[in-house]
């Protein structure tokens, strides 16, 4: 028993000087957001910074919209209503997404800096085609369609503005521009980062 309490406190003493010396210059921290813009969009992300000076941010952003292409008079039809929207044809846009930034310190608390983060994603673009009109019941549809599915790598230009207030918990604030051959997203996100936010000495 005296053993098993002795490795436990040895155990979390080695813990806790390795967290120590690696926050020393480093901080991991997980960050997610809501943008609005030409699409909606959601993201979340997992970010390293080395010394308040760069970053590294690796992540996925679902952004959908209504369909460009969906006829003037289409219904979901009450079924779907009752789903408020949730079936309903949207356009999609996914990105995995990897990224690297410059950080820069704006005061002397170092609880406001900006993250200039730029990267590439694999983005698949998924949207409804082929509407058929159907001369169908009250309860559903009324046009017929299907999903076309295209896959393409985009440009990702994101500065986000960050809140650090505390060493683990903060905000964001993110224009966000998302750039590839078929589709172009521009918007600005809100969100939040909870973590290991900021290092030590620095």
């Amino acid at each position: 028993m005296k053993k098993s309490i002795l490795l436990l406190f040895l155990f979390i003493f080695v813990f806790s000087s390795a967290k120590a010396q690696f926050s020393e210059n480093n901080a991991i921290y997980y960050s997610d957001g809501l943008s609005i813009g030409n699409y909606f969009g959601v993201d979340v992300n997992l970010n390293y910074v080395y010394r308040e000076k760069y970053s590294l941010k690796i992540g996925y952003i679902h952004n959908w919209r209504e369909p460009k292409s969906q006829p003037g008079d289409y219904s979901a039809g009450l079924a779907k209503a009752l789903l408020f929207g949730a079936a309903d044809p949207h356009d999609q846009m996914r990105n995995y997404q990897i990224a690297v930034g410059k950080i820069y310190l704006l005061n002397e608390s170092r609880t406001i800096r900006i993250n200039f983060s730029v990267g590439l994603g694999y983005t698949e673009i998924k949207e409804p085609a082929n509407w058929l009109k159907t001369e169908s019941a009250f309860l559903a549809e009324n046009y017929t369609w299907n999903y076309e599915n295209r896959n393409t790598l985009s440009l990702l230009i994101n500065p986000r503005i960050e809140f650090p207030f505390t060493t683990i918990y903060g905000l964001s604030l993110s224009p966000m521009v998302q750039i590839n051959k078929h589709r172009t997203f521009f918007g600005i996100g809100v969100g939040q980062m909870i973590g290991l936010l900021r290092n030590r000495n620095y």
